[in-house]
């Protein structure tokens, strides 16, 4: 395969990218632009900045936001509201 070379070449490609540029610059956007980010309050005491979940409906993770300890309680799939917060209550006695 042999080389070739097209005299204007250098010329081509330095127009297509100044017009690329301007392109890209000129556009019309089609999404809203993001307003700022808004940074989440730091906790001023433990246990009141809480989040849980459950993983695979066996395990209640409990998580604090400010010690960054998270606690894991062993339930079962049919257990009640009730018995779920007597639960949490008996077992993060740290609260």
């Amino acid at each position: 395969m042999g080389n070739y070379w097209q005299p204007e070449i250098m010329k081509d490609i330095g127009k297509y990218i100044e017009r690329y540029n301007l392109y890209q610059r000129i556009k019309n956007r089609t999404k809203v632009l993001v307003g700022k980010l808004i940074v989440n309050k730091i906790p001023e005491k433990l246990w009141i900045h809480l989040i849980m979940d459950f993983i695979t409906k066996l395990l209640l993770v409990v998580y604090d936001r400010l010690s960054k300890i998270a606690y894991f309680l062993i339930t079962t799939e049919e257990i009640s509201v009730e018995r779920l917060a007597r639960l949490f209550r008996d077992k993060l006695k740290v609260i």
